[in-house]
């Protein structure tokens, strides 16, 4: 006899359906409408009905069949053990510019799987290949009517495609794009660029393929391979210099023109890190239609500064409707990555110069870990965080009582950086209170003027910041 799927119930959320139902942290959903889960997507694809049958298992083994009328789109507030209630599919491919492959050995082993799965790009908004992905799994998502499906395209020359992948199959997986399109399922793309492989005439050949699955492509973002110091064996990679991220960003903005004349999008957009290698202003907001693309660092410096802006503005226009300036008697250090350190330190000053005895240190960190050449916050480790500031430390600065970090330097949840180093060992080892701060311009204003502003947040931070700040 076949066993029964069985997916266990990790949560369920307070006020949800599946409380009122009284279901149970440790019971088991079986079926849904008589059908067996097989994963996430039949889940999600099942509960969207105004009436639907749950079959669920109790620990002593008693089925329950609960009948539930709803709202269409109304979720059940359950969540599961396993977030895809399937085993995760790991990737096939060996890229050039794999960033997991030029990790340093002995940290923890979940750093270095490789995912590929379709069902993340709808869940997570991870980026995936297609190259394990069969017809079947293309037809499913289109009977499911998933979308959006984030694809890495990396170049759309077949050749090529299977030369920085790694995978023979990479460039057949291409005509999964042509059905998808004529599908209208909505997908963005993204095109990790290597120097002299896929810049240059191949980097235009791809963009202009790609913008032919216009509109139903709603967007592609060119991003710089990242590039550790644990490269030995592998694929001879190099920086870009100054003057070829301006080629890079020129290319991509004469596409932008194009494309936004014909269908109201700009489609093709280049991360912010082609800005500041180019030593060139971010552009304007309405260039990034709505940062579609925000989560591959695409105009997350254009919307910091904005809503700084904002922020600030709303400030002062208080202050001039009569609300008393707060007195400020302050120190506090701000780190930061390399990259984000020009427009960090220009909002410090900004702040300092409004408010009299605020003292903000600002410091980028230097990536000794991962290489100099990794510039991003959220790729700072511990033990650099410490060094560097405690240097500063020895050498006389006071960096005051606080510490704020950007919150992408923990990992999700947890108040633990990428090389396991936690934020308590931080607090001991500079003697400040550590605080993760949200990346949003309002909150960066209000973390620097309140101290208990990151603690008092409803949010996911703020659990992981007083798991450590009440111990």
């Amino acid at each position: 006899m076949k066993q029964k799927s069985r997916h266990v119930i990790k949560e369920v959320y307070p006020g949800s359906i599946g409380e009122e139902m009284e279901i149970a942290p440790g019971d088991a959903l079986l079926a849904i409408n008589g059908q067996e889960i097989q994963d996430v997507f039949d889940y999600r694809y099942l509960i969207k009905n105004e009436y639907i049958e749950v079959l669920v298992e109790k620990p002593d083994g008693e089925e329950w069949l609960l009948e539930i009328d709803k709202d269409f789109d109304e979720d059940l507030g359950l969540e599961f053990e396993n977030g895809l209630m399937s085993e995760y599919r790991s990737c096939s491919n060996k890229c050039i510019f794999c960033f997991i492959d030029q990790m340093p050995p002995g940290m923890r082993d979940t750093l270095y799987f490789k995912d590929d799965d379709s069902r993340l790009s709808f869940l997570q908004g991870n980026y995936i290949t297609l190259t394990n992905m069969k017809e079947s799994d293309i037809q499913r998502i289109i009977h499911m009517h998933l979308a959006p499906i984030n694809i890495s395209v990396q170049s759309t020359n077949p050749e090529l495609r299977c030369k920085m992948l790694n995978n023979r199959f990479a460039g057949e997986k291409l005509k999964f794009l042509d059905t998808l399109y004529e599908h209208h399922i909505e997908m963005n793309g993204q095109i990790v660029v290597c120097k002299g492989v896929n810049d240059g005439k191949e980097l235009e050949r791809s963009i202009q393929d790609l913008s032919r699955y216009l509109p139903f492509m709603r967007s592609v973002s060119v991003v710089p391979a990242g590039l550790t110091k644990y490269r030995e064996g592998l694929y001879p990679l190099e920086l870009f210099t100054p003057d070829e991220a301006k080629e890079i960003i020129q290319m991509v903005e004469e596409f932008q023109k194009k494309c936004f004349d014909q269908y109201g999008l700009h489609f093709i957009h280049a991360s912010d890190e082609w800005y500041m290698i180019a030593g060139m202003e971010f552009p304007k907001e309405e260039r990034y239609d709505g940062y579609i693309q925000l989560e591959n660092g695409v105009g997350m410096m254009r919307l910091f500064i904005q809503e700084f802006n904002e922020a600030y503005s709303a400030l002062c226009q208080k202050e001039k409707q009569g609300q008393e300036k707060e007195k400020m008697n302050r120190t506090l250090t701000i780190a930061t990555g390399k990259l984000a350190y020009p427009t960090v330190q220009t909002f410090a000053s900004r702040l300092m110069d409004h408010f009299p005895g605020l003292t903000i240190h600002v410091y980028p960190i230097r990536n000794d870990f991962f290489g100099e050449t990794i510039t991003v916050s959220g790729l700072i480790t511990g033990q650099d965080l410490i060094k560097q500031l405690k240097d500063q430390q020895d050498s006389g600065v006071n960096l005051g009582e606080t510490l704020l970090i950007p919150s992408n330097m923990l990992r999700s949840g947890e108040a633990v950086f990428l090389d396991d180093v936690t934020g308590r060992e931080v607090e001991e080892a500079l003697g400040l209170r550590v605080k993760a701060v949200e990346p949003g311009g309002g909150d960066f204003i209000q973390a620097v003027l309140d101290p208990e502003y990151a603690m008092s947040r409803n949010n996911e931070n703020v659990v992981y910041i007083k798991a450590y700040e009440n111990t």
